[in-house]
């Protein structure tokens, strides 16, 4: 009897990209785990929350302490008031910020992505409301494939309500970095908001929404581009979230009872809680994939799943590829973590991060700058040369502050105008015109370098010297 051969279909390019998108469409249940690695991550959740909703409302001499005032091209920040002059402090803080990120990934792994990363937090409070109104996994899978009705549209519109309410918040505090809150919350109970103010509230409120309550893990493996270039900064001494292949593998479910070596069986009873708890859903049996942000909750379930069996932990743990491949254990992980690599990120960063501080430390909160008039040189009535300066101080001091004006560079120069006691407030600045005056016979050069030397009188250290020229022809 013949056999009718069966032609294969090859699946085309075409076919793969439809099935991935398809792929991202689907809704992903992560099931709730506890363990170490899951108070870490509330622990960091509630930190990073306090810290965000908390600063703006904290005041310093009578100001908040924290709030980027673009109207008035001022930020604050403790006791430290920077102009857009200081732009230079915050380009120190990113380059800080991305050597950082160098370094930690390179000794163990997606840390800010598992603990710390905007879009891993909110996502982890808007699930958390989720159970708490819908159930845990099961039901909320129960929930989404019953047809509507009264219990089903009820909890949704909570649980929609809820996160809507936590989303403009957080739009609100986002405003509240640039505008007092306290005067936001004035102008909300007045309904004067104005329009950048609305903008913005809704704009940061709704991305919040969308992304923790509907993109989520869609963020993490499409939009941000540290999940694509990660694998640049990994090697095999980085410390990762890592099934132990050895010890797991042949995979087989089982029951308590069974010798797993008389069954030729590895450690892993293939139970799935791994992948259930994922938060971007892949299995991590499959090894390192880059959809992985390293939250670690595979590691709580598995652990736990080894305790019920009596086996121990460890099947998924963080540990590196050299560990696995067998040439070292891991009690010699963290020997192996002072490389060249790691060394040369943590020289770069010591180096910028005292640089930085020995720089805002020194820095003196007076700006000054001089421009000679237009009109260079004229003769006074009693045959003097002048020049004429136009001199803008800023007082960058959250103090007001009494300042005087002094000149050198030229024997004989003096300044024609009584600056000695100039009163500039806190964090305002002054335009005046300075006159000096020389006697031609004190100057054969054709231009002089000069300077302005401006001290505080009530506080000596603060104080300003700039360069210019004066013109004797």
């Amino acid at each position: 009897m013949a056999v009718e051969k069966q032609s294969v279909i090859p699946i085309t390019p075409a076919v793969e990209v439809e099935q991935s998108l398809l792929a991202v469409k689907q809704t992903i249940y992560p099931r709730a785990v506890t363990g170490w690695f899951a108070n870490w991550r509330i622990a960091l959740v509630l930190f990073t929350q306090l810290l965000y909703y908390g600063l703006p409302w904290l005041t310093w001499d009578g100001r908040q302490a924290v709030l980027f005032d673009l109207a008035a091209r001022k930020f604050y920040i403790l006791g430290l008031v920077l102009w857009p002059q200081d732009f230079i402090y915050l380009t120190g803080l990113l380059i800080i910020s991305a050597f950082s990120l160098f370094l930690f990934t390179a000794i163990a792994g997606r840390l800010w992505c598992g603990y710390a990363c905007p879009q891993t937090v909110y996502t982890e409070i808007f699930m958390w409301i989720a159970r708490k109104v819908e159930g845990d996994r099961p039901k909320q899978i129960k929930l989404d494939k019953l047809p509507w009705n009264a219990e089903k549209i009820t909890k949704k519109t909570v649980k929609h309500l809820l996160w809507l309410g936590l989303a403009l918040w957080t739009g609100f505090t986002f405003v509240g970095y640039f505008v007092p809150i306290k005067e936001l919350i004035v102008s909300f109970a007045h309904w004067t908001l104005g329009s950048w103010e609305i903008f913005w509230i809704f704009f940061y409120g709704f991305a919040t929404y969308g992304n923790a309550g509907f993109m989520r893990e869609q963020v993490c493996i499409y939009m941000c581009p540290y999940g694509r270039f990660q694998s640049v900064m990994f090697d095999a001494d980085t410390l990762t979230v890592t099934y132990d292949l050895n010890r797991g593998e042949p995979r087989g479910s089982r029951s308590k009872s069974v010798d797993r070596e008389a069954a030729q069986l590895g450690d892993c009873v293939d139970c799935g809680i791994c992948v259930q708890v994922c938060p971007t859903d892949i299995d991590i049996r499959d090894g390192l994939q880059y959809e992985c942000i390293g939250c670690a909750a595979c590691i709580d379930a598995c652990d736990q799943v080894m305790d019920k069996i009596g086996y121990p932990r460890g099947l998924i743990r963080y540990t590196t590829e050299n560990v696995i491949d067998g040439k070292y254990k891991d009690e010699n992980i963290l020997a192996h973590a002072l490389r060249p690599r790691t060394l040369i990120y943590s020289a770069v960063l010591l180096t910028i991060v005292s640089t930085f501080a020995i720089t805002l430390f020194n820095r003196v909160p007076l700006r000054v700058d001089a421009i000679r008039d237009r009109i260079a040189i004229r003769e006074t009535a009693e045959g003097l040369i002048e020049n004429v300066y136009r001199l803008q101080i800023i007082n960058m001091d959250d103090k007001a502050h009494r300042f005087a004006i002094t000149v050198s560079g030229l024997p004989g120069l003096k300044v024609a105008d009584k600056v000695s006691d100039i009163e500039i407030a806190s964090l305002q600045n002054q335009d005046m015109v300075v006159h000096l005056q020389l006697d031609p016979s004190q100057s054969k050069a054709l231009s002089s370098a000069v300077r302005f030397t401006i001290q505080a009188t009530d506080k000596p250290k603060l104080q300003k010297t700039i360069k210019s020229t004066f013109l004797s022809r």
